[in-house]
């Protein structure tokens, strides 16, 4: 059994799918990061860095894995899914989940806080952030023009970025100029365990449904923590 320690965003979302997908068993351990739940010292001893999502594998000893990517790997290694065993085929997926987590997350999550979170617009901090999001949908457009998924067969790459750009409105980028990365993640949110995932928890806020007014109350809320970076809850 697994312990899931998550929210709903996408990092969180990235690992209740991959459970799903993986169709391992799972206890969902939802955090209030308003409230500052993923300081407290007992989630602190499963992540020292006090973030969503971990695991805790407790088949195995209570292991303890944090780092969304890093919790990926060990479940596709522990189940020999979604990670290829084969030299080559492995390093391409592992090369496109450190896309994910070296540039589509980090960019897409500034972009987020400057132009969603700040109660001041900074222009060119916007600009850079959503441009250089938008160049990495550009990346992943180009590729997925010749290939159905980013490494071969469909595997936590393709989970972990998708996890994120299905976001893309949140920080401001359209890909309406996109059609292979449309594609994508289309056939990607029709899989019966990714809409699973999502669900595990669901998110406040659908952007596909919802206005811009709800969307403006919601980073009004989130806003304080964001702001804080959420140092004042640290001990």
């Amino acid at each position: 059994m697994i312990d899931l320690y998550t929210a709903a965003t996408p990092n969180g979302h990235k690992v209740s799918i991959a459970l799903e997908e993986l169709a391992l068993p799972y206890t969902l351990q939802v955090l209030d990061l308003s409230l500052g739940e993923q300081k407290t010292p007992a989630f602190l001893a499963i992540n020292p860095n006090g973030r969503i999502p971990a695991i805790v594998d407790r088949d195995e000893g209570d292991f303890a894995v944090f780092e969304s990517g890093a919790c990926l790997m060990y479940l596709a290694e522990k189940t020999g899914r979604l990670l290829p065993t084969e030299v080559k085929a492995r390093s391409r997926v592992v090369q496109w989940l450190m896309f994910q987590m070296g540039g589509i997350g980090p960019m897409m999550g500034q972009a987020n806080v400057f132009y969603r979170y700040f109660p001041e617009k900074i222009q060119p901090a916007i600009d850079r952030y959503q441009g250089e999001s938008k160049r990495l949908f550009r990346v992943l457009d180009g590729h997925l023009q010749d290939h159905e998924y980013l490494a071969g067969d469909y595997s936590i790459a393709d989970i972990a970025n998708w996890a994120w750009v299905r976001t893309h409105r949140w920080s401001g980028v359209e890909v309406d100029d996109l059609p292979h990365l449309q594609r994508w993640l289309e056939a990607i949110r029709a899989r019966p365990a990714v809409q699973r995932g999502l669900q595990a928890p669901p998110s406040t806020l659908e952007l596909r449904r919802d206005s811009e007014e709800k969307a403006k109350e919601f980073s009004e809320k989130a806003r304080s923590m964001v702001e804080m970076g959420q140092s004042k809850t640290s001990a």
